[in-house]
């Protein structure tokens, strides 16, 4: 059970991510809670406008899951190893673009939800854009590691 050391917070997160996929987190519910915080923010918005906003923050929430969930899964790939391998990468795009669509395809089975094949793409382009940062990071700790070595 040495594996759960680094795969039970992605595990943790996926079960959180899967209950925001029921009928409490649909387009009708959260409405009832953003809508009128937009409108006390916003007095003179259009309700066109009002939903747009909403909409956004809806989508931006798929982002953030998705993100998160790609760097937790990465996490377990490394399992406490240092640095970058794409294989690492690769095996955490097959399992967030997998769990994007396992997603969506739930959302078939929840009464006032709906499955929807732009969303999973909008979440493994999440996964993706997480994978992207972190290399980028990973890729100027390692050279600024270099420049420190010639410089001492």
């Amino acid at each position: 059970m040495k594996w759960m050391r680094w795969w039970w917070p992605a595990l943790v997160w996926a079960a959180l991510v899967t209950s925001f996929s029921t009928d409490s987190f649909s387009a009708e519910h959260t409405s009832r809670l953003i809508l009128p915080l937009l409108r006390w923010l916003f007095p003179h918005a259009a309700p066109e406008t009002l939903d747009f906003a909403h909409l956004v923050i809806r989508k931006a929430a798929h982002v953030s899951e998705y993100f998160i969930f790609s760097l937790l899964v990465l996490r377990a790939f490394r399992a406490g190893r240092g640095g970058w391998r794409w294989t690492w990468a690769y095996s955490t795009m097959l399992v967030v673009g997998c769990f994007a669509l396992l997603d969506e395809f739930h959302q078939l089975f929840v009464p006032g939800r709906g499955a929807s094949v732009l969303d999973s793409l909008l979440d493994t382009c999440a996964g993706a854009a997480a994978l992207l940062v972190f290399w980028i990071i990973e890729r100027r700790r390692i050279e600024s590691g270099r420049t420190g070595q010639h410089g001492a």
